[in-house]
């Protein structure tokens, strides 16, 4: 639980833009990341929510590996998204990457059931860590071309066809 009682406050609220906004210039990224495993659910999304609006500078120091165990772990699919958001934001490192992560972002890149952004983000990082090896490159490319793109929303399609365009990973 967030120690800042005026913060965790200001983070239980409907936030609108501008608060986010604001929030993201005046709270220490220290002090959201704490918020991220707060009990309330409304607070830690809204935690993330603000974080994915810290400069990147700001993001590149979130430790990469308590955001992978973040989305792992929480059944939010809201906060599952925007800790994704974040990961992307930061980048993987050929030296970074989990395996555990690898499949997570493969499986839930198919599933029918996960919002779009969250499909799409996985597929995103998931192209990132496997473009690193060849033969990881060459299974991802053959599951995009096992995803049906007619089965999915149109932001799914279209990032299906854009990697199936992308020369990197033929």
């Amino acid at each position: 639980m967030i120690k800042n009682d005026a913060i965790r406050g200001e983070l239980q609220a409907r936030l609108s833009i501008d608060e986010v906004r604001s929030l993201a210039g005046r709270v220490p990224t220290e002090v959201l990341l704490e918020a991220l495993n707060d009990s309330d659910s409304r607070v830690a999304r809204n935690a993330a929510w603000v974080l994915t609006h810290k400069p990147k500078g700001g993001i590149c120091l979130i430790p990469q590996e308590r955001l992978i165990n973040l989305a792992l772990a929480t059944p939010d699919t809201s906060l599952r998204r925007l800790v994704l958001s974040l990961i992307e934001r930061q980048g993987i490192a050929k030296e970074a990457i989990r395996i555990d992560f690898l499949d997570f972002c493969l499986r839930h890149m198919v599933m029918l059931e996960e919002p779009t952004g969250v499909q799409a983000l996985c597929m995103k990082l998931a192209h990132t860590m496997c473009s690193f090896y060849p033969e990881l490159a060459h299974e991802f490319s053959e599951t995009l071309n096992l995803m049906h793109a007619e089965h999915y929303k149109p932001g799914v399609k279209y990032l299906i066809n854009k990697l199936n365009k992308d020369p990197q990973h033929e």
